[in-house]
């Protein structure tokens, strides 16, 4: 099955823009309950599957032994700004492991977020890996790395850490992945379907904080994520405006390359997409019109002007064009 229109841009009366995808609604049995495009379809889920890469984080022991805390946890699913808030955090995680920001296999990264930006900037001083948007989910994987007694080369594929990563991934997703490709951090990032990863998003939204030890990693990730939205993105950014619009109801997380994923407990739903062209903007608009199908997010917030509803203004605030869902979607 092809992709599927889902968000159309339009301009002056005319079809500007279309963005195709796939998108999947799983049940609370990971069962395909809506779908649109080709629910196998094989994707990346890149920085979208954080959530995933930390379960071996709790069920190790890890977490629990360094005693790392609700913020701790949503850094390890963060793909971050690189505000003071993320670096200060992340270092002061490594420096309570004793480790430092030389041990990170992330590689620098000039952070997003604009007075961080302007600092380094105006004082000539190089980022460093600690602004790279994944050195949460890298300080995790030194944790566990540490609580292991393996080796300091924790990205590589065939090192313990990366083993329990792809385990958790294919028992979480119900699939075998099919492979990897090397994610903008070093990091291996595991492929799976849409529904896999839909499936796994479901499995995390009825996970019994009182269960099994997979079952508690996954509650306490989705709540240590809704707890502190803005360590998991930053100002501005979409996840971090839709679950503070959702109040700490639902769990969201982008991806690279325009996959979006939501964890939905109220009703045990878990929703993963894909945009073929890699827009974001398009995958920002379809899970927002996704959360409201779903009734997690009302339709007259602001939040959803902001990604789908809102008129396209020019630089002096004409409209100039609109936002649409696709006919057939959602």
């Amino acid at each position: 099955m092809a992709a599927v229109p889902m968000i159309e841009l339009w301009r002056g009366g005319m079809l500007e823009s279309v963005h195709a995808g796939h998108a999947v609604i799983c049940d609370e049995k990971g069962e395909i309950v809506e779908a649109w495009g080709d629910p196998k379809a094989v994707i990346f889920p890149r920085s979208s599957c954080k959530m995933l890469q930390a379960l071996p984080l709790l069920d190790s022991g890890a977490a629990e032994r360094f005693g790392l805390t609700e913020a701790q946890l949503a850094l390890a699913c963060a793909s971050h700004n690189g505000a003071h808030i993320h670096t200060d955090a992340v270092s002061d995680w490594l420096g309570g492991i004793g480790l430092a920001e030389p041990d990170l296999r992330c590689g620098p990264q000039m952070p997003d977020d604009p007075p961080a930006r302007k600092e380094l900037t105006c004082s000539d001083t190089a980022p460093c890996q600690l602004h790279n948007n994944c050195s949460g989910k890298h300080a995790g994987f030194l944790t566990l790395t540490r609580h292991l007694g393996a080796g300091p080369e924790y990205v590589e594929p065939d090192h313990a850490v990366q083993k329990a990563v792809r385990q958790a991934f294919e028992e979480a997703t119900g699939e075998a992945s099919p492979g990897y490709g090397i994610d903008g951090c070093s990091a291996p990032n595991f492929a799976t379907s849409v529904h896999g990863l839909a499936r796994a998003m479901a499995g995390f939204a009825v996970a019994n904080p009182d269960g099994s030890a997979r079952d508690r990693a996954a509650s306490r990730l989705w709540r240590a994520m809704t707890a502190y939205p803005e360590l998991v993105a930053g100002e501005g950014r979409a996840c971090t405006n839709l679950m503070r619009a959702m109040g700490g109801k639902v769990a969201v997380k982008t991806g690279a390359e325009a996959v979006f994923v939501a964890i939905l407990p109220e009703q045990k739903r878990g929703i993963a997409l894909k945009i073929l062209d890699g827009g974001t903007r398009a995958s920002e608009a379809a899970i927002t019109s996704l959360l409201v199908r779903l009734g997690a997010l009302e339709a007259g917030h602001p939040v959803v002007g902001q990604y789908l509803t809102d008129p396209i203004r020019s630089r002096r605030g004409i409209v100039a064009g609109a936002t649409r869902l696709a006919p057939g979607f959602a």
